[in-house]
């Protein structure tokens, strides 16, 4: 009598980050920031607001106050957040789908693999780029408002893997920037990393990202990279 053939791995599930990885939003996050900051007359170059793109609010804004040396009232932050959320709003009218973004959902979906998204932004603020996606009720959804920390802290992506129901470590990450990558392993997952959202190859690497490639376009192109099969 033969013997069973083992029913191997299981699959791979996906925890997506949104801004700059799904959806092209990372430079009217940008504008935002600049134009919040101009208001409240703090001058900061555009370059240093891009570098922290993907973070948390709350350690954007501690950097933020070590970058122009002085500390800022509560009141000045809790207005910049305001202010950043408001001007972001008004620009999400010109945020589109990365390339490749939605084919590579709706291919996951029609091969079984299960996926969701983890994003740094409020619901409020997601909520927009979700319906570009056509993300179905089905798919779990983690917003900053539902976790204690965000990016470079794991709790995204260990909530996101929870709502799944499967472990970080049979998971892989996939964003586009460090902060993604740094918190991808602090989560204890695999990191893939896109080159959407303005860092270089070596920079996501050196984060942690096991793999590089240039949009959600180019990723579904290599899915067999990463042990997705195609459905037949």
């Amino acid at each position: 009598m033969s013997e069973p053939r083992p029913s191997g791995s299981p699959r791979p599930a996906f925890l997506f980050d949104l801004d700059g990885t799904l959806v092209d939003s990372v430079y009217q996050h940008v504008m935002a920031w600049r134009e919040a900051l101009v208001a409240c007359g703090i001058e900061l170059s555009v370059w240093r607001v891009h570098r922290r793109i993907g973070m948390s609010g709350g350690l954007f804004l501690n950097a933020l106050q070590r970058e122009i040396g002085r500390s800022l009232s509560q009141q000045t932050l809790t207005e910049l957040t305001e202010r950043h959320m408001q001007g972001y709003l008004r620009r999400a009218g010109g945020v589109v789908t990365l390339p490749g973004a939605r084919q590579l959902l709706a291919a996951l979906a029609a091969n079984g693999t299960r996926y969701a998204i983890a994003t740094s932004g409020t619901r409020q603020v997601a909520w927009p780029a979700l319906e570009m996606l056509a993300v179905g009720e089905a798919v779990p959804v983690v917003t900053r408002d539902m976790v204690e920390r965000a990016k470079p802290d794991p709790d995204l992506f260990l909530a996101a893997a929870q709502r799944l129901g499967v472990e970080p470590s049979a998971a892989f990450v996939v964003g586009d920037s460090v902060w993604d990558l740094l918190a991808a392993q602090r989560a204890g997952a695999l990191g893939i990393g896109l080159l959407s959202g303005g860092y270089g190859p070596e920079e996501l690497q050196a984060a942690g990202a096991y793999r590089v490639y240039q949009d959600p376009a180019d990723l579904l192109e290599h899915l067999e990279e990463v042990g997705v099969r195609q459905a037949s």
